[in-house]
């Protein structure tokens, strides 16, 4: 039963159609080497971050294609990749398939309202998904719920610095319609301590990106990404500050974003 009001899940109902619409054109760049670097970057870490075991039943909640889950299909006994988005799911099956993957299965659903028993999995991670959502609460409620006593739950996204100033989610809005608003660390701790989960280990780094790409990547309409690109551009000859922190490397005009890592254990 839904203890949310009317407009809540009016706004959570509008929030998981517009993913659904801009992930199901983005599919196929998941996949694609060339553009889907913010995806395969540091996978690996990630990985060992959340210290698999061979023994663990795991979930990944709004997985897309499945990177993360078929990077862990590898070192334990099951991963259930779940996603609200049937072409992302459809593109990571037949990558996982190509690959040979058996450990593996491909689950569409809710991140807000997981289709699954309390206590159903050792280890539940999200990656990049809580400032996509209407309600990251209910998202990190569900992630604790679904986790056994003594299992482990690993949230990854991008983080918001505020004493960076700027607003970055404007601009990651522009490029991508279907971003919502990026936490702070603190604020994720604290829906994981609110959900009743503890916080073990954490990281946060920062990783410059090239803006090209990026644009290519979301389908970014073209007077758009010139918008974006003139904005970084004018803000490093001392324009308004942004909250992206663009760079120049190697002649190529980059963005710099913060990516958090917290494990938690359920209370």
């Amino acid at each position: 039963m839904s203890l949310r009001s009317g407009g809540e899940d009016q706004l959570a109902h509008e929030q998981l159609a517009l993913n659904q619409q801009e992930f199901a054109r983005q599919a196929v760049t998941f996949e694609d080497a060339r553009l889907n670097t913010a995806f395969t970057m540091r996978l690996r870490e990630l990985v060992e971050f959340a210290a698999p075991r061979p023994e663990d039943v795991c979930l990944e909640v709004a997985c897309g294609t499945g990177l993360v889950s078929r990077e862990l299909a590898g070192h334990v006994r099951h991963v259930t990749a779940l996603d609200a988005t049937p072409e992302m799911l459809a593109t990571g099956k037949r990558q996982a398939d190509a690959e040979g993957l058996h450990r593996i299965v491909f689950q569409q659903g809710d991140a807000a309202r997981l289709p699954f028993l309390d206590d159903s999995f050792s280890l539940v991670l999200t990656r990049f998904s809580l400032h996509h959502v209407a309600s990251p609460e209910a998202v990190v409620r569900e992630l604790v719920r679904v986790c056994r006593p003594g299992g482990r739950i690993l949230v990854a996204d991008m983080v918001r610095r505020p004493e960076l100033g700027g607003d970055p989610d404007r601009i990651e809005r522009l490029r991508d319609p279907s971003h919502g608003t990026m936490l702070t660390v603190d604020r994720i701790t604290e829906l994981l301590a609110d959900a009743g989960a503890r916080i073990t280990a954490s990281e946060v780094i920062d990783v410059q990106r090239p803006l090209a790409p990026w644009l290519e990547q979301a389908g970014t309409p073209e007077e758009t990404a010139r918008q974006i690109e003139r904005e970084l551009s004018e803000e490093l000859d001392g324009g308004p500050v942004s909250g992206m922190r663009p760079v120049t490397l190697d002649g190529r005009l980059n963005y710099t974003q913060s990516w958090a890592q917290l494990i938690a254990i359920p209370d």
